[in-house]
């Protein structure tokens, strides 16, 4: 118990995605926030990368569970390390890009996390 103590605090790691379609050229996927941090602001899909999973599974899995599509060709688009040394917050999100399947169109999987259909 004493070692875990003495371990540093480490950065969470999250994974946010730029979803594109066919059927709507020069536009990506974005929900609005409800609840008491960043209600009313615009975000990605995206979560917390869970252990053992790559970037890609996570962007799949992500936007499957929040917006019910499906990707293809997943891959890396950026990355960003978000570090607020006074307020003990440090985050690393991968920004990941993916496709929507032809002729799918995004469903709000997450009503209680974002307003309306996506």
């Amino acid at each position: 118990m004493g070692e875990e103590a003495a371990q540093p605090r480490r950065p969470g790691v999250g994974v946010g995605v730029v979803v594109t379609s066919a059927a709507h050229p020069n536009c990506v996927l974005l929900g609005k926030r409800k609840g008491a941090v960043g209600a009313g602001t615009y975000q990605l899909p995206g979560g917390h990368l869970e252990f053992g999973e790559s970037l890609a599974e996570c962007a799949a899995r992500e936007t499957l569970e929040e917006a019910a599509l499906r990707l293809r060709h997943v891959r890396f688009a950026s990355a960003v390390n978000a570090v607020c040394a006074s307020a003990r917050y440090h985050y690393v999100t991968v920004l990941m890009k993916g496709e929507a399947e032809p002729g799918a169109e995004p469903r709000n999987r997450e009503p209680h996390k974002n307003e309306g259909e996506r």
